[in-house]
């Protein structure tokens, strides 16, 4: 094992390979959960540059080193079990902006620039780019696109598929290969963003994105609506259907609500970013119609509202380290509500019906699971979508399918697989259908 860390520092040079028995423990800790190995990997492995981890990636194709890619590694332990793994390989020190077009709203960084830098960036110009991850502090851009990451903010600006617009990746053979481009009209070619977007280090490793971006808004102010959940459901359902336009609304379940210090109940969380006037406005239209349907309200503006999002995805990132089951739900927009009443923590956003769920064990991932797949095959409305699991013990991935996926497209997607990768190098078994 050894040899291959000497062969790699020969690469990027030993300051940027750290064998595994040199590594702290807190870096060992999530490469263990997100591996089924019985034998550690060699080595952690931090390319500088794009070119470097180009020959890196030649290297491990020429010797069929397996290769699990990461970014600062905040979602290392999402997906499922990679297999046999000799080396990971960190874009941490690939993070430099490439450009930042301000007048034209796009941005270019590398994929190990931190979210958190990139926002502080563009902050400078008054611009942001708007996603909602996991772990905002701790994730790279690159580790956000390849696990499909969005959060809220999808309600008004969609999601990362809708923001991407041009990829650089390392290709399985060393390659350094581009899609897309830097112009937000972009019509040519293979549409390589969207099928690495979520593809969990499958295919290749992301070097570089271009992003559109959006000018910060002069206002934001939240309106946090608590009660029952027939009152919750009513007024997610009004405000669907409504001329209002939150750029984050999600359905909360009862102690996430508490866990807050929200209320009492369901809630429901719904931000208005805009002119002054607009957000008053937005925010008091929907204030009454919950009050009609008999829910407590609140307003938050200023900081109480920047206040309030942070402590929820605070909420949301603190338990990605404790020992449940966290998943990503998909549902009816129309059922979320009737799924909340279940959990005991969850969030679903009210219009996609994405969402993240908490839940204790396994049984309770297998009971939800199944519900959906009957109201699928059954073709009823109630409780359709999926539910992957996302972080969880060892022992639970080992013994239950953390995607669940029960489509007819496996083989589609092993072709795929064997396009990009032949060797089959990159993350083995992390993805659907154990790809």
């Amino acid at each position: 094992m050894k040899a291959i860390a000497v062969d790699i520092a020969s690469i990027v040079g030993e300051e940027n390979t750290v064998l595994w028995e040199n590594l702290a423990v807190s870096q060992q800790k999530p490469i263990q959960q997100a591996t089924a190995s019985v034998n550690p990997p060699s080595c952690l492995v931090y390319p500088p540059t794009q070119e470097q981890l180009a020959l890196v990636i030649a290297a491990a194709n020429r010797h069929k080193w397996r290769v699990l890619p990461c970014g600062n590694g905040s979602k290392l332990t999402w997906g499922g079990l990679a297999q046999g793994v000799d080396i990971v390989i960190s874009t941490e020190r690939i993070n430099q902006l490439i450009e930042h077009a301000v007048g034209d709203l796009t941005v270019t960084v590398e994929a190990g620039m931190k979210f958190s830098h990139l926002q502080a960036i563009l902050a400078k110009s008054r611009q942001f780019l708007a996603l909602d991850p996991t772990a905002p502090n701790e994730a790279t851009i690159g580790g956000i696109v390849a696990t499909g990451d969005t959060g809220s903010l999808r309600q008004r600006y969609g999601s990362v598929r809708d923001q991407l617009l041009g990829i650089t990746f390392v290709r399985a053979d060393g390659q350094i290969a581009k899609a897309g481009g830097r112009v937000v009209k972009n019509v040519a070619g293979y549409d390589l963003m969207k099928l690495f977007t979520g593809s969990y280090g499958t295919l290749g490793i992301i070097s570089q994105v271009t992003f559109r971006v959006y000018p910060v808004q002069e206002v934001s102010g939240t309106v946090v609506l608590t009660g029952t959940a027939e009152a919750i459901s009513q007024v997610a359902s009004t405000l669907r259907s409504s001329a209002l336009t939150p750029t984050q609304a999600d359905l909360l379940s009862t102690q996430l609500v508490s866990s807050l210090d929200l209320g009492k109940g369901l809630g429901l969380i719904a931000r208005f970013q805009s002119i002054s006037e607009s957000v008053k406005e937005q925010s008091n239209r929907l204030l009454e119609v919950g009050t009609k349907l008999g829910l407590n309200g609140a307003i938050y503006a200023d900081g109480d509202d920047v206040n309030l999002w942070q402590r929820l995805q605070n909420q949301i990132s603190s338990s990605t380290t404790e020992p449940v089951i966290t998943c990503k739900i998909g549902v009816l927009p129309s059922a979320a509500v009737e799924i909340l009443n279940q959990v005991n923590i969850g969030l679903i956003h009210i219009s996609s019906g994405l969402g993240w769920l908490q839940l204790e064990e396994q049984n309770q991932v297998l009971e939800l699971r199944d519900r959906l797949r009957r109201s699928v095959a059954h073709h009823t409305q109630a409780n359709q979508g999926f539910l992957t699991i996302l972080t969880a013990p060892a022992t639970v991935k080992q013994n239950i399918d953390v995607w669940g996926y029960s489509g007819n497209t496996l083989p589609l997607m092993r072709g795929i697989k064997e396009q990009f990768d032949r060797e089959n190098i990159f993350s083995p078994g992390r993805f659907v259908g154990g790809i």
